[in-house]
């Protein structure tokens, strides 16, 4: 773990991978110290933003132990209805060496979790238990993809919030709304959320 200032009220806090960074920022969301104000996680960082003197922030995130998945982890979870007619579904299945049938059941049948934001408003990185849906990302990007497209690329699983470009391997098709203004949080899927994807 490397702990860097990032300007006056923040630090930056790196770690080896992604797991570990889940681990901490479970810790940190769980029980934070007076003065931070807010808590944004990445694939190997967590940005701690506070509003008050560093050193007590610093000491306590030298002390944050790494938390494990929980059970009570499971009681803020999104179902996601899916329609499985992506364009690359065929594409994944060759990939994985998987049926259709067999992809769409390793997305259905596993718990996923939202590692972090990021891309677009409203986007989340979720990431699985089963290795066997690592995909590569398209070799070519596409120049718009559908809002509520349901992809896969590298370890992580996602839904495009609105219609934007992109590369990754389209495998379904939500009518879930992933981000609106007028909901609090506006965020469907936030850090720490698990998702259920169910077959329409």
């Amino acid at each position: 773990m490397r702990v860097l200032p990032a300007g006056e009220n923040a630090t930056l806090v790196e770690f080896d991978g992604l797991d570990e960074t889940m681990m901490h920022y479970r810790a940190m969301v769980a029980d934070p110290p007076p003065g931070v104000v807010d808590l944004v996680p990445a694939a190997r960082t967590v940005l701690v933003c506070f509003d008050g003197p560093r050193q007590p922030i610093s000491d306590w995130i030298s002390a944050v132990e790494p938390s494990g998945t929980t059970d009570d982890d499971r009681s803020d979870t999104v179902s996601v209805p899916v329609i499985y007619d992506g364009a690359d579904l065929d594409e994944v299945a060759g990939l994985t060496g998987l049926s259709t049938a067999e992809v769409i059941a390793a997305h259905t049948d596993q718990v996923w979790t939202v590692a972090f934001g990021g891309f677009a408003p409203g986007f989340g990185y979720l990431v699985g238990t089963d290795t066997r849906l690592h995909v590569p990302r398209r070799a070519s990007p596409r120049t718009s993809v559908p809002a509520g497209s349901v992809s896969l690329a590298g370890e992580f699983s996602g839904i495009y919030p609105r219609s934007s470009p992109g590369g990754w391997q389209l495998i379904g098709r939500t009518d879930a709304t992933l981000w609106n203004l007028d909901r609090e949080p506006p965020a469907l899927l936030r850090p720490g959320t698990t998702v259920r994807f169910e077959r329409a």
